[in-house]
C-alpha cells in the first residue's frame, strides 16, 4: 500500500494512492496537483548515513568507511513533495542526495541482521540536500550542513514493506530540470539495511516512526535557485522539489 499525508481545503488528511490519484479517507479522489503534500510520516529520531556508497565516497576522494558513519537530523528539516528548499545567499555549492529512507515499524533493540526486516514498516524517498560550504569534515557533518529548515524533502508516498520485496536492489535517479544527473542502485550500499538496523539497535532502541536515511550514490552536482529537482526510486515514485532564494520562502507552510 502507498500512503501519504496531505493538506486539502485547509485540513490535513491521510490518503492512499489509487490508479495514479490521491484518495482521501472519505473516498474523494484528487489529482497530485490538487493537494499540498506533507511528509508521508512525522519522523521521530532520524539517522542519516555518510559515505554509504563507495562510488560517492570515491568521487569525494574518501575511502568507504569501516563502520556506519551516523548523524542525526531534526524534524524541522523535513518538507513534503512539491515544496521548496532555500539556497542560502552565501552558499556556492549546494547539492541534492537521492536516498532510500527506511521507516521503522516497531520497537527494536539488539536486532539480529537476519531478523531486521521484521522491524521495517516501509520505505520512502528522501532528498537530503547538503550545503558543502559549511562542511567541516565529511565524517562529521555539522548542523548547518544537514539540519537546515526544509532541507530534506520526503515522500511523496510511504510504500509498505510488503510491496518492496528487495529493497537492496532498487534503482535511484535524480533529474535536474529534466536532465538525468545521478543514477545508482541500492545494491551498492556499503552497509545494507539489515546491517544498519542491527548496528543502531545494538546501542540504542529504535522506535516506531524512526527513519534511517541510507546514503546516496555518486552524481551529486550543484543546484541553483529556480532548479526543479526530481529524485526517483524504483517502485516508490518521484519526489519533486524546487530551489528558491530566502526571500521567496516567506509564507511557506
Amino acid at each position: 500500500m502507498k500512503t501519504a499525508r496531505v493538506r486539502y481545503e485547509g485540513d490535513c488528511h491521510e490518503a492512499t494512492e489509487a490508479n495514479g490519484q490521491v484518495m482521501l479517507q472519505d473516498g474523494r479522489m484528487l489529482t497530485e496537483m490538487d493537494v499540498e503534500w506533507l511528509p508521508p510520516i512525522e519522523p521521530r529520531t532520524t539517522f542519516a548515513l555518510g559515505l554509504n556508497y563507495a562510488d560517492h565516497a570515491s568521487e569525494l576522494a574518501f575511502q568507504a568507511p569501516e563502520e556506519p558513519l551516523l548523524f542525526l537530523k531534526g524534524p524541522n528539516t523535513f518538507v513534503g513533495h512539491r515544496n521548496k528548499t532555500v539556497r542560502p545567499e552565501d552558499v556556492t555549492f549546494m547539492h541534492y542526495e537521492c536516498e532510500l529512507a527506511v521507516v521503522i515499524g516497531e520497537t527494536a533493540r539488539d536486532v539480529a541482521e537476519n531478523e531486521a526486516y521484521r522491524y521495517v514498516l516501509g520505505y520512502t524517498i528522501a532528498n537530503d540536500y547538503a550545503f558543502r560550504d559549511y562542511l567541516e569534515n565529511y565524517y562529521r557533518p555539522n548542523l548547518r550542513v544537514k539540519n537546515r529548515d526544509h532541507s530534506t524533502p520526503l515522500g511523496p508516498w510511504l510504500v509498505t514493506a510488503d510491496e518492496v520485496p528487495d529493497p537492496m536492489n532498487l534503482m535511484l535517479r535524480t533529474y535536474v530540470n529534466g536532465v538525468l544527473t545521478q543514477e545508482g542502485s541500492t545494491r551498492d550500499m556499503v552497509f545494507t539495511i539489515p546491517q544498519l538496523i542491527a548496528h543502531i539497535s545494538s546501542f540504542m532502541t529504535l522506535s516506531k516512526g524512526d527513519v534511517i536515511l541510507t546514503g546516496t550514490p555518486k552524481g551529486t552536482v550543484n543546484v541553483e535557485v529556480g532548479d526543479e529537482i526530481i529524485t526517483e526510486i524504483e517502485g516508490l515514485g518521484k519526489l519533486a522539489n524546487t530551489i528558491v532564494r530566502e526571500k521567496q520562502a516567506v509564507g511557506r507552510s
